[in-house]
């Protein structure tokens, strides 16, 4: 299950860690405080797309670098990416629901398809 919170939190750590750049730094490139990075970088607080951007520029890469997902997290199921931060069981239970109920509609909409071209005459050439 991937967190995106959290990949986006190591790509950055990874990538701080390169440079030899400190939190405190990058802390004071976004005009916050160390608190505040610390939180995005354990993964606890989001980072928005102004922030995401500016961390880009101060590490002087594409914000694609920073969303990059590892091999290690292949998953990328929205649903999986979100499942994480869902505080109730029954939450999760919803969610997943939702997951199997969106694999059987797009099954079966293949299924359809198929049956649909399947029906179409076939010309001798």
């Amino acid at each position: 299950m991937v967190d995106m919170n959290v990949m986006i939190a190591n790509n950055i750590l990874t990538l701080l860690k390169s440079q030899n750049r400190k939190q405190i730094d990058l802390a004071d490139a976004l005009k916050t405080n160390k608190q505040t990075v610390n939180k995005m970088l354990n993964g606890t607080r989001m980072i928005n797309a102004v922030e995401l951007k500016a961390i880009a520029d101060y590490l002087g890469v594409r914000m694609e670098e920073l969303t990059k997902i590892s091999k290690a997290h292949s998953d990328t199921n929205v649903v999986h990416a979100f499942m994480g931060k869902v505080q109730s069981e029954q939450a999760k239970q919803a969610l997943q629901i939702a997951d199997e109920l969106s694999d059987m509609i797009l099954f079966h909409k293949r299924v359809r398809e198929n049956g649909n071209a399947m029906m179409v005459a076939w010309e001798d050439d």
